[in-house]
């Protein structure tokens, strides 16, 4: 899969949550109807995959290795699925909203530079679209860890 940020594609909707069982309700919703994600601090962005394409980046984040970060049992763990699996959203780790919330932002265009690197995009992929999602998302994290929250990603086909 190659991460894109715009264009065509599904959307991914980052967003913070006080915990798995709020994070569901941007998901499935107790009056039937379709979710919508409303209410949730949240970043939406498309083609960027937070099991596959932010593998690298939250590597060169926490500094763990991509296996040490896919046996983190909170690392795309399904928390919610609705309209037969059409919408669903998955928790990110806690290690990486950290990191991402407390890195030096004048590194965030190096790690980008990393990041782009690492085979995820392809060539074509503009640099500094990614090192504005990086940013966007490191203070998504930032505001998610001061209110002791976790991250999500609200994946809709």
């Amino acid at each position: 899969m190659t991460g894109r940020i715009d264009g065509m594609g599904v959307l991914f909707g980052y967003y913070a949550a006080a915990d798995d069982e709020d994070a569901a309700r941007a998901v499935v919703r107790e009056d039937g109807q379709p979710p919508t994600g409303a209410g949730y601090d949240e970043l939406v962005v498309k083609g960027m995959d937070p099991v596959l394409d932010l593998l690298p980046a939250e590597a060169l984040f926490t500094g763990r290795s991509a296996d040490a970060v896919e046996a983190d049992p909170r690392h795309g763990h399904l928390v919610a699925m609705a309209e037969g699996g059409q919408v669903v959203s998955l928790s990110l780790t806690d290690s990486f909203r950290d990191s991402l919330a407390r890195c030096d932002r004048d590194r965030l265009d190096d790690v980008a530079r990393d990041w782009s690197a690492s085979g995820v995009f392809d060539a074509e992929a503009d640099l500094s679209k990614i090192a504005g999602f990086l940013k966007d998302l490191a203070a998504l994290a930032e505001r998610a860890s001061t209110r002791g929250h976790r991250l999500y990603c609200r994946i809709s086909a």
